[in-house]
């Protein structure tokens, strides 16, 4: 079996559950704000996740793997897995490289974010590691798969509201997915 090459930063993202909170979140602030909100910046979103995680401008390589169930991200642009998939680009922090990877009928979603982000969490030439799970669903086994991390490793979890516990810095996801929807805070500086 060929052992996968880990580059130092890596983010691993539930996609199906990040596509999910970027409709709620435009559902709500369509309504809030009284306009369309476009669908959200792939890789808008990916750098800013990046920046969460502490990353800076530089000559970055971040690998980037997208868990999905479902054929489409209906609320993201460039939104198929099947057309991102082995697909990379560079921006202000770096190379961006993008990895999707099909949830096959064997394993659940959930087992397969938390075998996965074990696997990254454990592997020696990681040196940061960036995590957004369905938070609400797994965050305990999220908490008890990163209990062991190397501290030497940065790792931050994104999740739509702090939650307690954990070996690990934490971020909260709708900042970034605001960003990539175009959602400014002027905007939400009028609603009540």
């Amino acid at each position: 079996m060929k052992e996968t090459k880990w580059e130092e930063n890596v983010i691993l993202v539930d996609a199906d559950y990040v596509d999910k909170v970027a409709f709620d979140l435009t559902v709500n602030f369509e309504r809030m704000i009284g306009r369309r909100i476009p669908k959200a910046d792939m890789a808008l979103w990916l750098e800013c996740v990046a920046l969460d995680g502490g990353l800076r401008e530089g000559d970055n390589q971040i690998q980037v793997v997208l868990l999905h169930k479902h054929p489409k991200m209906e609320n993201f642009t460039p939104g198929i897995p099947e057309e991102l998939d082995g697909k990379a680009f560079k921006g202000r922090l770096g190379e961006i490289l993008i990895s999707c990877v099909k949830v096959e009928y064997l394993t659940t979603m959930d087992d397969l974010f938390v075998d996965s982000m074990q696997i990254i969490a454990n592997a020696k030439e990681v040196k940061r590691l960036i995590v957004v799970p369905n938070a609400e669903q797994i965050y305990n086994k999220v908490r008890e798969g990163l209990r062991h991390a190397d501290d030497e490793k940065r790792i931050t979890v994104l999740a739509m509201q702090p939650m307690e516990g954990g070996n690990f810095r934490q971020e909260i996801l709708g900042y970034s997915l605001m960003a990539a929807l175009g959602i400014r805070s002027e905007e939400l500086n009028g609603i009540s």
